[in-house]
């Protein structure tokens, strides 16, 4: 089996299956397709696959012409119709991992696309996790249900996991040269799976012992950033009561040429990953008996950042006489970081719904999302901003910091404003600005 894949590999005569078509899974079907591997999406919304049919992209990291000319030379499809992976040799599973209301693992998606691929799966195919989850997920969840199937792994299939790497509105690094780790179940399947991805990626392919050391290792990227997010969150706190601007602080340690990486302060944490692996990693201890107390305190700090900010923004409209109970708030950027349009699991929107809570009326400009839905509401921004607009707010509060925004004409219009990203940084009149 394994010398027949890496013929067909070399042949280019795989075809590529890839489960789920949001931020991480569209993205590699079009690498798949470019590298000439025939590629077929699968996602439960139709209209996801309409627009992939029709060549029409939705996710920024894709670029327009690509994706058309894919479909346009049948290179890549979609569909809904679980059915087609009888067809395909390689199925990537690119699915949300979300939390559920208990700040709880939610491998809900996962383990439905897995049913379905087990209904249809085929001797000779490769099978790899690509979603974030607990160190355990591939071996003791994916593996049992695909054998339901009746095929066994390591001798009619092959099983792995490889962690996701994709940072939205990354100018440097996409999907095509983002290094990739791959641990898989036994040393062929790890060899066939790396096989692959060497096939279509330029990044290097970094080969562990396991699934479980892969998802780990992706559990470790995001902690790692998690925690040191939360230690300057917790140190911007503590700046401010003692007057010391963090952000001066971190660019002067930020010359140390070793041993130093600069994290900055914000809101709070968004995006799929962050504010979100701690938790699987301390759900999947306490099986262990044992508790994340570091990682924890760090996710508690950041938790705790957008109702520090609206407290922040209290304080500072009070010393306009001014009480956050009925004023007028603009917030610059809903989505969850700088010039991108993604807004899940954002603290922006944390944000404005405490300020609502409090009795503020806000509005938000986002040059990037005009609305966004939440909870089932659609909420729908300013479609510009400028001196007028600006001026008739009594705080406008940056909570992300897109670079097309025209800060300096912000802060000449804005009664004050109150910068969590220090977005303003070179805005050169600061009489008005607060900064975190």
């Amino acid at each position: 089996m394994k010398n027949n894949i890496l013929k067909k590999i070399d042949e280019k005569s795989i075809v590529v299956g890839v489960v789920g078509l949001g931020y991480v899974g569209l993205p590699l079907a079009v690498e798949k397709a470019k590298a000439g591997f025939k590629t077929i999406g699968f996602d439960v919304q139709s209209e996801k696959v309409e627009l992939v049919n029709q060549g029409h992209n939705y996710i920024g990291d894709v670029v327009d012409n690509d994706l058309k000319e894919l479909v346009d030379s049948n290179m890549l499809s979609a569909t809904t119709d679980f059915s087609f992976v009888k067809d395909v040799d390689f199925i990537a599973i690119c699915v949300p991992t979300p939390l559920d209301d208990h700040q709880q693992p939610d491998i809900s998606y996962v383990k439905n696309s897995t049913i379905e691929i087990a209904k249809y799966l085929t001797k000779g195919t490769m099978v790899v996790l690509e979603s974030t989850t607990y160190p355990g997920t591939t071996e003791e969840l994916i593996k049992p249900l695909l054998e339901e199937s009746g095929l066994k792994c390591g001798e009619d299939f092959y099983l792995g996991f490889s962690p996701e790497r994709v940072d939205p509105g990354n100018k440097q690094f996409k999907t095509k040269n983002t290094p990739k780790v791959v641990g898989a179940i036994g040393e062929d399947a790890t060899e066939v799976i790396a096989t692959m991805y060497r096939a279509v990626l330029e990044g290097d392919v970094h080969e562990v012992s396991s699934p479980a050391v892969a998802e780990m290792e992706k559990i470790l990227e995001n902690t790692y950033r998690n925690i040191n997010i939360g230690l300057v969150n917790e140190l911007a706190v503590l700046c401010d009561k003692m007057n010391i601007s963090l952000w001066e602080v971190i660019d002067a340690a930020k010359t140390k040429p070793y041993g130093f990486q600069a994290f900055y302060p914000g809101p709070g944490l968004g995006g799929h990953c962050i504010p979100l692996d701690p938790y699987y990693l301390s759900w999947k201890a306490r099986e262990f008996g044992f508790h994340t107390s570091m990682i924890e305190a760090s996710m508690m700090i950041n938790d705790k950042m957008p109702e520090y900010c609206v407290e922040r923004a209290s304080k500072i409209l009070n010393r306009y006489k001014k009480s956050l109970n009925g004023s007028k708030i603009l917030l610059l950027g809903v989505a969850y970081k700088a010039d991108i349009d993604d807004y899940r699991e954002s603290p922006a929107i944390n944000v404005m719904d405490i300020l609502k809570e409090s009795g503020a009326d806000v509005d938000f400009y986002d040059p990037h999302i005009k609305k966004f839905k939440e909870h089932g509401r659609e909420h729908v921004g300013l479609d510009f901003i400028d001196e007028k607009v600006v001026s008739e707010y009594d705080l406008v509060m940056v909570t992300t910091d897109h670079s097309s925004v025209d800060y300096d004409m912000v802060q000449r219009n804005a009664t004050v404003v109150f910068d969590t990203k220090n977005a303003m940084k070179n805005v050169e009149s600061r009489e008005n600005i607060e900064v975190l």
